[in-house]
């Protein structure tokens, strides 16, 4: 099934060492080997059909590599976040020309100040679209995105998160009603009607895969997880993102899919 045709990715930039940690026992993250995860990356993703829109890196910008939290697209629009990190506040301007590319003015909403989210809060599952309210995405920025999506009749529910930063942090649909899980969310009632894949703690990192037209990207390291995936029967890709984990980004942060 075909449900993806672009995908945009940013360019990390020299200033990632800055970036966001809540991790800094891991260490600061290898310039140049982040450079060679992202590019396995993107082979990842045109691997699976779809065309990659590469965006410049932003030295202004340590986290800006992870293109998903500014921006967020649906079938029918796309919204421009208000992010919650001051830091990274900024990057919302830098990708509303590309998104510009794709929409037209009708077709894009905002999230207006004193509202704020991110894109690594919002899980699309069909029409229906999950948002953590998290310590970056706030009760109003979830009042708006609804108000929105509803307006596009677009169905959104809030998932009060306890631990994570992001909501995509520990569960992530890889579509067919399945559903990989860990932590506070394995029980979840939210999600009690899927297939859940519970992720044991120790790979808990490993639950953020993404789905792309039928192929499900995996994190490299992570066993578990990737057989779990493969015994469900969908072809598989890993990509190794332990660089980009030492700034609490993921598979899913690195890339807008639409």
């Amino acid at each position: 099934m075909k449900k993806f045709n672009h995908v945009i990715v940013r360019r990390p930039s020299h200033s990632l060492l800055d970036g966001i940690t809540s991790a800094p026992e891991l260490g600061k993250p290898d310039y140049d080997r982040a450079i060679e995860e992202h590019n396995d990356y993107i082979d990842a993703l045109s691997r699976c059909d779809v065309d990659v829109t590469v965006l410049p890196a932003l030295e202004e910008y340590p986290d800006s590599c992870f293109v998903e939290d500014p921006a967020l697209i649906t079938r029918c629009g796309a919204v421009i976040t208000n992010p919650g990190a001051s830091s990274r506040n900024g990057e919302k301007v830098e990708i509303e020309p590309i998104i510009r590319r794709f929409f037209d003015d009708e077709h894009i909403a905002r999230i207006e100040a004193p509202g704020t989210l991110e894109g690594g809060d919002v899980m699309m599952v069909g029409d229906h679209f999950y948002v953590g309210r998290s310590a970056r995405t706030n009760e109003e920025g979830i009042r708006q995105f609804t108000k929105i999506l509803n307006g596009w009749h677009l169905e959104v529910s809030e998932v009060p998160l306890e631990k994570v930063l992001h909501l995509k942090t520990g569960v992530n649909y890889i579509e067919n009603n399945n559903m990989l899980v860990s932590g506070e969310f394995i029980d979840k009632p939210d999600f009690a009607d899927y297939h859940k894949i519970v992720v044991p703690e120790e790979e808990a990192y490993g639950a953020n895969c993404i789905w792309v037209n039928d192929t499900v990207i995996v994190a490299k390291g992570y066993p578990t997880v990737l057989k779990a995936v493969k015994d469900l029967g969908y072809k598989t890709l890993v990509v190794d993102t332990s660089e980009y984990r030492k700034i609490d980004g993921g598979l899913s942060c690195l890339s807008l899919r639409f």
